[in-house]
Protein backbone atom coordinates (compact mmCIF):
# COMPACT_ATOMS: atom_id res chain seq x y z
CA UNK A 1 0.00 0.00 0.00
CA UNK A 2 1.17 3.63 -1.40
CA UNK A 3 0.06 6.03 1.81
CA UNK A 4 0.02 9.65 0.70
CA UNK A 5 0.77 12.48 3.58
CA UNK A 6 -0.72 15.89 3.17
CA UNK A 7 -0.70 18.87 5.92
CA UNK A 8 0.18 22.22 6.64
CA UNK A 9 3.46 21.18 7.81
CA UNK A 10 5.27 23.80 10.75
CA UNK A 11 8.32 25.46 10.58
CA UNK A 12 9.36 23.36 14.06
CA UNK A 13 10.42 20.11 13.56
CA UNK A 14 9.20 18.62 16.37
CA UNK A 15 5.65 19.44 15.36
CA UNK A 16 6.46 17.72 12.19
CA UNK A 17 7.66 14.93 13.66
CA UNK A 18 4.63 14.44 16.07
CA UNK A 19 2.46 14.62 13.56
CA UNK A 20 4.12 11.85 11.56
CA UNK A 21 4.08 10.00 14.83
CA UNK A 22 0.61 10.39 15.04
CA UNK A 23 0.11 9.53 11.38
CA UNK A 24 1.74 6.08 12.20
CA UNK A 25 -0.32 5.38 14.99
CA UNK A 26 -3.82 5.48 13.23
CA UNK A 27 -1.93 3.97 9.88
CA UNK A 28 -1.17 0.96 11.58
CA UNK A 29 -3.77 0.38 13.58
CA UNK A 30 -5.87 0.58 10.79
CA UNK A 31 -3.58 -1.32 8.20
CA UNK A 32 -2.28 -3.99 10.56
CA UNK A 33 -0.43 -6.37 8.81
CA UNK A 34 -0.03 -4.55 5.22
CA UNK A 35 3.27 -3.46 3.75
CA UNK A 36 3.30 0.45 4.07
CA UNK A 37 5.07 3.05 2.04
CA UNK A 38 4.65 6.35 3.70
CA UNK A 39 5.15 9.44 1.33
CA UNK A 40 5.71 12.73 2.83
CA UNK A 41 5.59 16.54 1.19
CA UNK A 42 8.97 18.42 0.10
CA UNK A 43 10.27 20.27 3.47
CA UNK A 44 8.62 18.53 6.17
CA UNK A 45 11.24 18.55 8.18
CA UNK A 46 10.76 22.44 8.96
CA UNK A 47 8.79 24.05 6.34
CA UNK A 48 8.76 28.05 5.61
CA UNK A 49 11.29 28.51 8.41
CA UNK A 50 13.46 31.72 8.31
CA UNK A 51 16.64 31.28 6.49
CA UNK A 52 19.53 31.28 9.29
CA UNK A 53 16.75 28.94 11.36
CA UNK A 54 17.13 26.54 8.29
CA UNK A 55 20.53 26.79 7.78
CA UNK A 56 21.43 26.25 11.52
CA UNK A 57 18.68 22.93 11.31
CA UNK A 58 21.15 21.59 8.00
CA UNK A 59 23.58 21.65 9.91
CA UNK A 60 22.01 19.66 12.53
CA UNK A 61 19.94 17.61 10.52
CA UNK A 62 21.31 14.13 11.47
CA UNK A 63 19.00 13.10 14.20
CA UNK A 64 16.24 14.62 13.07
CA UNK A 65 16.86 11.99 10.45
CA UNK A 66 17.36 9.67 13.34
CA UNK A 67 14.31 9.94 14.42
CA UNK A 68 12.34 9.61 11.45
CA UNK A 69 14.58 6.35 11.03
CA UNK A 70 13.51 4.83 14.31
CA UNK A 71 9.78 5.89 13.19
CA UNK A 72 10.04 3.92 9.85
CA UNK A 73 11.59 0.64 12.45
CA UNK A 74 8.85 0.96 15.27
CA UNK A 75 5.97 1.06 12.74
CA UNK A 76 7.62 -1.26 10.52
CA UNK A 77 6.87 1.12 7.84
CA UNK A 78 9.13 2.12 4.57
CA UNK A 79 9.22 5.68 4.64
CA UNK A 80 9.90 8.94 1.64
CA UNK A 81 10.88 11.23 3.94
CA UNK A 82 10.37 14.21 1.81
CA UNK A 83 12.90 16.66 1.41
CA UNK A 84 15.27 17.33 4.72
CA UNK A 85 18.06 19.87 3.92
CA UNK A 86 21.66 18.64 4.39
CA UNK A 87 24.50 21.05 4.84
CA UNK A 88 27.16 21.07 2.37
CA UNK A 89 29.47 24.17 3.63
CA UNK A 90 27.42 27.44 4.07
CA UNK A 91 24.23 26.30 1.39
CA UNK A 92 22.58 22.77 1.69
CA UNK A 93 20.90 19.51 -0.77
CA UNK A 94 17.38 19.32 -0.32
CA UNK A 95 17.89 15.44 0.01
CA UNK A 96 14.44 13.38 -0.09
CA UNK A 97 15.68 9.57 1.93
CA UNK A 98 14.08 6.77 1.09
CA UNK A 99 14.13 4.67 4.29
CA UNK A 100 13.05 0.72 4.75
CA UNK A 101 11.00 -1.17 7.02
CA UNK A 102 14.55 -1.20 9.14
CA UNK A 103 14.89 2.13 9.66
CA UNK A 104 18.06 2.18 7.18
CA UNK A 105 18.52 4.91 4.06
CA UNK A 106 18.55 2.97 1.15
CA UNK A 107 18.54 5.83 -1.22
CA UNK A 108 19.30 9.75 -1.11
CA UNK A 109 18.02 12.22 -3.96
CA UNK A 110 19.19 15.55 -3.79
CA UNK A 111 17.16 18.28 -6.18
CA UNK A 112 18.17 18.99 -9.55
CA UNK A 113 16.29 21.81 -10.24
CA UNK A 114 16.00 24.93 -8.03
CA UNK A 115 13.10 26.61 -7.80
CA UNK A 116 14.25 29.90 -9.07
CA UNK A 117 11.34 31.99 -10.39
CA UNK A 118 8.76 34.92 -9.83
CA UNK A 119 5.12 33.79 -8.78
CA UNK A 120 2.28 36.05 -8.56
CA UNK A 121 1.54 35.52 -5.18
CA UNK A 122 2.54 37.15 -1.27
CA UNK A 123 5.99 36.07 -1.89
CA UNK A 124 6.39 37.03 -5.12
CA UNK A 125 10.12 36.18 -5.70
CA UNK A 126 11.42 32.35 -5.06
CA UNK A 127 15.42 31.84 -4.99
CA UNK A 128 15.98 28.45 -4.41
CA UNK A 129 19.72 28.58 -5.35
CA UNK A 130 20.30 31.17 -2.90
CA UNK A 131 20.47 28.79 -0.32
CA UNK A 132 20.78 25.22 -2.33
CA UNK A 133 23.10 22.93 -3.32
CA UNK A 134 21.69 21.36 -6.93
CA UNK A 135 22.11 17.62 -7.04
CA UNK A 136 23.43 15.71 -10.05
CA UNK A 137 22.29 12.10 -9.85
CA UNK A 138 19.32 10.23 -10.78
CA UNK A 139 18.10 7.78 -8.44
CA UNK A 140 15.55 4.65 -8.75
CA UNK A 141 15.58 1.99 -6.16
CA UNK A 142 14.38 -1.32 -5.61
CA UNK A 143 11.57 -1.90 -3.09
CA UNK A 144 8.45 -4.39 -1.80
CA UNK A 145 6.31 -1.68 -3.50
CA UNK A 146 8.38 -1.99 -7.23
CA UNK A 147 11.25 0.06 -8.77
CA UNK A 148 10.83 3.95 -7.44
CA UNK A 149 12.49 7.02 -9.23
CA UNK A 150 12.81 9.78 -7.09
CA UNK A 151 12.32 13.52 -7.91
CA UNK A 152 11.04 16.62 -5.91
CA UNK A 153 8.51 19.16 -6.93
CA UNK A 154 10.13 21.44 -9.77
CA UNK A 155 11.40 18.68 -11.14
CA UNK A 156 8.52 18.30 -12.90
CA UNK A 157 8.69 20.44 -15.35
CA UNK A 158 11.69 18.75 -16.91
CA UNK A 159 10.35 15.85 -18.63
CA UNK A 160 14.01 15.00 -19.61
CA UNK A 161 14.31 13.80 -15.67
CA UNK A 162 12.12 11.52 -16.06
CA UNK A 163 12.34 9.78 -18.95
CA UNK A 164 15.41 8.98 -17.63
CA UNK A 165 14.03 7.57 -14.52
CA UNK A 166 11.96 5.44 -16.72
CA UNK A 167 15.29 4.09 -18.81
CA UNK A 168 16.27 3.34 -15.69
CA UNK A 169 13.53 0.71 -14.53
CA UNK A 170 11.22 3.25 -12.63
CA UNK A 171 7.45 2.13 -12.42
CA UNK A 172 6.82 4.48 -9.90
CA UNK A 173 7.65 7.89 -9.64
CA UNK A 174 7.51 10.20 -6.36
CA UNK A 175 7.83 14.41 -6.38
CA UNK A 176 7.08 15.35 -2.89
CA UNK A 177 6.12 19.01 -3.41
CA UNK A 178 5.51 22.53 -1.99
CA UNK A 179 3.70 24.36 -5.05
CA UNK A 180 2.75 27.51 -4.74
CA UNK A 181 -0.76 27.97 -5.20
CA UNK A 182 -1.13 29.74 -8.56
CA UNK A 183 1.19 27.94 -10.46
CA UNK A 184 -0.56 24.79 -8.51
CA UNK A 185 -4.09 25.99 -9.94
CA UNK A 186 -2.44 26.32 -13.54
CA UNK A 187 -0.11 23.47 -13.97
CA UNK A 188 -0.29 21.25 -10.72
CA UNK A 189 -2.65 18.09 -12.87
CA UNK A 190 -1.61 18.83 -16.54
CA UNK A 191 2.43 18.14 -15.44
CA UNK A 192 2.14 15.52 -13.60
CA UNK A 193 -0.58 13.65 -15.65
CA UNK A 194 1.62 14.51 -18.54
CA UNK A 195 4.75 13.27 -16.68
CA UNK A 196 2.59 9.61 -15.73
CA UNK A 197 1.39 9.17 -19.42
CA UNK A 198 4.93 9.63 -21.20
CA UNK A 199 6.15 7.53 -19.07
CA UNK A 200 3.85 5.04 -18.22
CA UNK A 201 4.41 5.10 -14.63
CA UNK A 202 2.89 5.63 -11.61
CA UNK A 203 3.46 8.98 -10.78
CA UNK A 204 2.86 10.09 -6.54
CA UNK A 205 2.40 13.46 -4.97
CA UNK A 206 2.98 14.42 -1.56
CA UNK A 207 1.90 17.95 -0.77
CA UNK A 208 2.00 20.46 1.60
CA UNK A 209 -1.27 22.22 1.58
CA UNK A 210 -2.43 25.79 3.57
CA UNK A 211 -1.22 29.01 5.24
CA UNK A 212 2.46 28.21 7.03
CA UNK A 213 3.97 29.81 9.90
CA UNK A 214 5.74 32.31 7.98
CA UNK A 215 2.94 33.61 6.03
CA UNK A 216 3.50 30.79 2.60
CA UNK A 217 0.75 29.58 1.19
CA UNK A 218 1.03 25.96 -0.57
CA UNK A 219 -1.11 24.46 -3.05
CA UNK A 220 -1.70 20.89 -1.64
CA UNK A 221 -3.99 18.78 -3.79
CA UNK A 222 -1.79 15.74 -3.32
CA UNK A 223 -2.65 13.21 -6.24
CA UNK A 224 -1.77 9.32 -7.25
CA UNK A 225 -1.59 9.53 -11.12
CA UNK A 226 -2.18 6.05 -13.57
CA UNK A 227 -0.08 5.29 -15.75
CA UNK A 228 -2.74 5.70 -18.40
CA UNK A 229 -3.39 9.10 -16.65
CA UNK A 230 -5.81 8.50 -14.86
CA UNK A 231 -6.40 10.36 -11.61
CA UNK A 232 -6.47 7.36 -8.82
CA UNK A 233 -7.09 9.50 -5.93
CA UNK A 234 -6.60 13.17 -5.13
CA UNK A 235 -7.15 15.19 -1.80
CA UNK A 236 -8.14 19.32 -1.46
CA UNK A 237 -6.49 21.34 0.51
CA UNK A 238 -7.44 20.05 3.68
CA UNK A 239 -5.18 18.05 6.14
CA UNK A 240 -5.83 14.18 5.16
CA UNK A 241 -4.42 11.02 3.67
CA UNK A 242 -4.75 8.74 0.88
CA UNK A 243 -4.26 4.89 1.01
CA UNK A 244 -3.69 3.53 -2.43
CA UNK A 245 -2.90 0.36 -3.94
CA UNK A 246 -1.41 0.44 -7.39
CA UNK A 247 -2.40 -2.16 -9.70
CA UNK A 248 0.88 -3.51 -11.62
CA UNK A 249 -0.69 -5.86 -13.91
CA UNK A 250 -2.21 -2.66 -15.25
CA UNK A 251 1.48 -1.29 -15.64
CA UNK A 252 2.59 -3.73 -17.50
CA UNK A 253 -0.36 -4.35 -19.59
CA UNK A 254 -0.19 -0.07 -20.50
CA UNK A 255 3.32 -0.98 -21.38
CA UNK A 256 2.85 -3.95 -23.39
CA UNK A 257 -0.06 -2.47 -25.45
CA UNK A 258 1.74 0.58 -26.31
CA UNK A 259 5.40 0.27 -25.89
CA UNK A 260 7.19 3.51 -25.70
CA UNK A 261 10.31 2.74 -24.68
CA UNK A 262 10.85 0.28 -27.85
CA UNK A 263 9.24 3.08 -30.00
CA UNK A 264 11.41 5.80 -28.28
CA UNK A 265 13.61 7.45 -31.04
CA UNK A 266 15.58 9.91 -28.86
CA UNK A 267 17.88 8.01 -26.16
CA UNK A 268 17.44 9.92 -22.82
CA UNK A 269 20.85 10.57 -20.88
CA UNK A 270 20.86 12.75 -18.24
CA UNK A 271 24.51 15.25 -18.65
CA UNK A 272 26.03 17.17 -16.24
CA UNK A 273 29.49 18.47 -15.48
CA UNK A 274 31.81 16.11 -13.72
Amino acid sequence: MIVVLQWTVSAKPRSNLDYLRQQLIALRDEHANDPLLVCLPEGFACFDAKAHDLMAFANNSAPFIDEVCQLAKQFNVWISAGTIPIAEGTKYYAASLMINQLGEVVARYNKIHLFDVDVDDAKQNYRESNTTIAGKDLVVVDTPFGKIGLTVCYDMRFPGLFGALRALGAEIILVPSAFTVPTGKAHWLPLLQARAIENQVYLVAAATTGTHDNGRQTYGHSVIISPWGEIEAMLGDEANNIVYLPNMDKLTDVRQKMPLMSHNQFNYEFKHEQ
